[in-house]
């Protein structure tokens, strides 16, 4: 993917600069599990992790679609002017507001604006899931392999083998 960014960076008349791909490797990074057994090993918790997660889901989206908003209709459509209006475009599809001031022409427009508004609605249920779900803790099953259990499981719900989660509170 670095690759790919580079190249666009160092052609951009040949390739559209599509550098602002370069938000993904955010994205990347708090997926991993690197991160989360280095950096983020104060928060050993499945709830922050999985907030986390949503939310940097979210942002990168928005950054994304930005970056390719403005990569593609700045300079050939008189709405867009700068970043900002391709952000402010995102975030009013996103939340499906869309004031109107800004519409992007054609069917390639269009299609964008359903994307941004079906993605959007999506992760933003998704963030409010991540916020809702009951905690959590990694623990996997010595028999089927499931890692995530109640904190208080005695027992596996997948297999029903006993399991004694170490409890770190005491």
């Amino acid at each position: 993917m670095d690759l790919f960014v580079l190249a666009t960076l160092l052609f951009p008349a040949w390739l559209y600069n599509l550098g602002f791909l370069r938000v993904l490797r955010l994205w990347t990074l708090l997926n991993s599990d690197f991160f989360w057994k280095t950096v983020g090993r104060g928060y050993n918790d499945t709830r922050v992790q999985d907030i986390v997660k949503a939310l940097a889901a979210l942002v990168t989206f928005v950054f994304v679609v930005a970056g390719f908003v403005y990569t593609s209709f700045m300079g050939r459509y008189e709405g867009i002017s700068g970043y900002v209006d391709a952000l402010y475009f995102t975030i009013t599809s996103l939340t499906t507001t869309g004031y109107g001031d800004i519409i992007l022409p054609g069917t390639w427009g269009r299609l964008l604006s359903i994307a941004v508004m079906l993605g959007g609605v999506g992760l933003f249920f998704r963030l409010i899931q991540s916020l809702n779900v009951p905690h959590k803790v990694y623990f996997p099953c010595p028999t089927c392999g499931l890692q995530r259990h109640d904190p208080d499981a005695v027992h596996c719900k997948a297999c029903g083998e006993t399991i004694c989660i170490p409890d770190e509170g005491r």
